[in-house]
Order: structure tokens, then sequence, then C-alpha cells
């Protein structure tokens, strides 16, 4: 795709917020009947799904933040004049086509058209069939607003597929794609790795471990892991296991207060063999799957854990590297924890609900990635480029 000047880039983002708020009604009506279709099952698959007057709202919101950032294509990451007269200037590029395969949230299709289109590249987007009336309509407002700035349509393309069809476009795309991003579950993302035959960014993955150090203060504790858990279950960053050190003073009336926390906040709690003892009628983990697994669900694992080390070797070998807390009020160790703890957010003293683009001042994010190339944490406006040498020579050959 060819490089927009950052006037043209704008004025299509302006034209899109004001198209958004004129066919407010029209889109909350599209999605009415996607929820419709969905009926009552997955909640948190239903949350992430819905489109009211708020959530329009939060779309304008999120175009206008990314029309107000500066242009992040051209900027000059280094510059340097060589002894030999070379002039070699590294300056952020575009990326050129991204692929995002994500799961019903139709407001993805807002935020990440507009972060790709900002950085100049162009974008397929493949939602999930639950949300296809809601996103069909929006592909239409972009490209309204392409279109009234005289652009082609072919910037923001949302693919019509099902999932054979995707596995094929994955295998032979019609044009090359220079980075892939699954948005969502386990399953989908083995599923675009398998598949793709481009770059592929892991994202939104989360399976989110707490830590509760011997020297935490436990009021504190409760506060932040509650509203890990509880605040947007169906959210990458919501909390899904609890490790108490054994060391804790009063571990087991500390366990019982986690217990009626937890119960009192209708979420279903799991233990391991330690903390079965302390609360012998709850239910036992399954398997050490469950250490593994994502819950996106009112579901939490209680588990004893013999000290920093042993904590931090269990996150790093169970979590999806997305985000780990430690409560402790000795800063040293909260140092240690946060260095040797492998994810893309680490917390002391603070919920994982922080791990959010808009949260951590990025603005909106194309997705949460766990990769550790070319980038980790909310892929912000800045994130979405790469970068591209210019050497200036006067017929300078090397010999």
């Amino acid at each position: 795709m060819k490089l927009l000047d950052s006037k043209t880039k704008n004025n299509v983002l302006q034209s899109m917020i004001n198209i958004l708020d004129k066919r407010r009604e029209e889109i909350v009506a599209a999605n009415k009947k996607d929820l419709d279709a969905f009926g009552e099952g997955d909640q948190a698959m239903r949350d992430r799904l819905v489109v009211n007057n708020a959530k329009v709202d939060d779309m304008i919101r999120s175009v206008k933040e990314v029309m107000d950032q500066e242009d992040p294509v051209g900027q000059t990451i280094e510059h340097r004049r060589l002894d030999t007269g070379l002039d070699i200037t590294n300056k952020t590029a575009p990326f050129g086509t991204i692929m995002i395969i994500y799961e019903s949230r139709p407001d993805v299709t807002i935020e990440a058209a507009v972060l790709a289109f900002k950085a100049n590249n162009k974008i397929y987007l493949k939602g999930g069939k639950e949300a296809n009336h809601s996103n069909r309509i929006l592909e239409e407002c972009w490209h309204e607003a392409l279109q009234e700035n005289g652009l082609e349509k072919d910037w923001i393309e949302l693919l019509q597929m099902n999932r054979t069809e995707t596995q094929e476009f994955l295998k032979n795309p019609p044009q090359h794609i220079d980075l892939v991003v699954p948005r969502g579950g386990e399953k989908l993302i083995a599923f675009v790795k398998e598949h793709s035959t481009g770059a592929v960014l892991v994202s939104g993955r989360g399976n989110n471990f707490l830590y509760v150090s011997k020297n935490a203060n436990f009021d504190t504790a409760k506060r932040v892991m509650l509203n890990a858990k509880i605040d947007k279950i169906s959210g990458c960053n919501a909390l899904d296991k609890v490790l108490v050190d054994k060391n804790l003073p009063d571990f087991e009336k500390r366990v019982k207060e986690l217990y009626d926390m937890f119960t009192e906040n209708k979420v279903h709690i799991q233990v391991d063999d330690d903390i079965a003892k302390i609360l012998p009628n709850e239910e036992k983990i399954p398997s050490e799957d469950t250490w593994y697994e994502e819950f996106l669900a009112m579901r939490i694992v209680l588990g004893a854990i013999d000290g920093n080390d042993a904590a931090m070797d269990k996150i790093n070998k169970y979590s999806g590297g997305h985000s780990a807390v430690i409560i402790t009020d000795d800063k040293k160790e909260a140092a240690n924890f946060m260095e040797q703890v492998d994810s893309a957010a680490v917390y002391h003293n603070a919920s994982t609900r922080f791990t959010d683009g808009g949260q951590m001042g990025v603005g909106a994010e194309l997705a949460i990635s766990t990769d550790k190339l070319h980038h980790r944490g909310p892929l912000g406006l800045k994130q979405l480029v790469t970068n591209k040498y210019y050497v200036l020579g006067e017929g300078h050959i090397r010999e």
C-alpha cells in the first residue's frame, strides 16, 4: 500500500467518528441480531459481543485517541554519519499487510483497523461468526469513511470465511501477509500457528497468577485479587490462580478468609492438596492441566506454596506469560519477583486488570502480546510499525 500523509489518514478517522455517531442506532440494531442468535450461552463471550450506546461511544473515543496521536511512520529512530561519508538513518516504516483473527468483540473491528490504518498498514479482519452482523456494518462504516476521502476500500477488509476457508487463506493468502495476530483462546492461537505461512504474533491468552508473600498486607491482597478476578471475567487480564505462601502468619485463618470472600462473590473455588486440608469440602483440582488453563469464568484456584522461589518457578511453568502479581510490603522481594517472573506485565500490589492499552497509557491496542518478538505487552500505535534503513552515499563502494 502506498504511503499516505498524516492529514489524509486523520481525515479518514474524523469521517469515521462522524459516521459511527450518525449510524449508532443501526450498529446497535445489527448487534441485537447477533445477541439474539447467540442466546444465553458462554457468558464471557456474550459479554464481549455486546454493543450498546456506551460501547459505540467507546469506539468513537478509540478512533479519536488514535487520530490525536503522532503519526508513527517515518519517525527517526537513529541517525549517524560514518567516517566513510555514508549518511545512515533508521526510520519507522509500515509492516505492510496485517491480519487479525478474533472471537466475538465487535469493538476489535474498530480498534484493530484504526491502529493498522494510522500506521499505514492494510488489514484483514477475521471476526467470529457470532459477531457477523455487527462486524459487517462496522466494515461498511470504514468503507464509507475511506471513500469519502478518495481512498480504496481495500485498506480495511472483513473476511467472511468458515474454518476451512480460513485455513486455506492462511496457507495461501492472495497477497503476502506480513503479520498475523490471533486474538483469543488457546484453540484459536494453536489453529493460526499451525496453518499460517506468515509471522504469527501470539496474544490474548491469560491464565494470570497472584502470589501472596509471607510479607503481604493481607487486606491489600484480598482487595487486589478480588478486583482481578471479578471485575471482568471475560478479560484476558483476569486472575485465575492464587498462590498463598505457607509461611504467611495465621496461614489457615487467611485461607478461610479467602474462601469467605470468594464464595460471597459467587466465585467457584478449586484447591490443591494443601489447601484441601483447610477447605476439605471444596473441589480439588482435577489434574495438572488445570494449572495451565485460562478460565474466563467465575472460577479461581487456591494453592499453597513454600516461599518466593517456588512461587516464581510455578508461575513461570504454568502461566500464559501475560500478567503476574506479587503482594508484599518488602520492596526488595517485589523487585526480585518482577525481574525473575517471565510475563509481559509484572505487578507489585496492583491488579492484573491494568494490563490494557488504555490503562497503561498506550491508548487503543491491537492486542496484548505475550510474544518476545517483536513487542511484548499492549500493541498500540507505535508498535504497529517496523523499521527501514535509509543509506545515502556519493558513489560509495565497499573495498
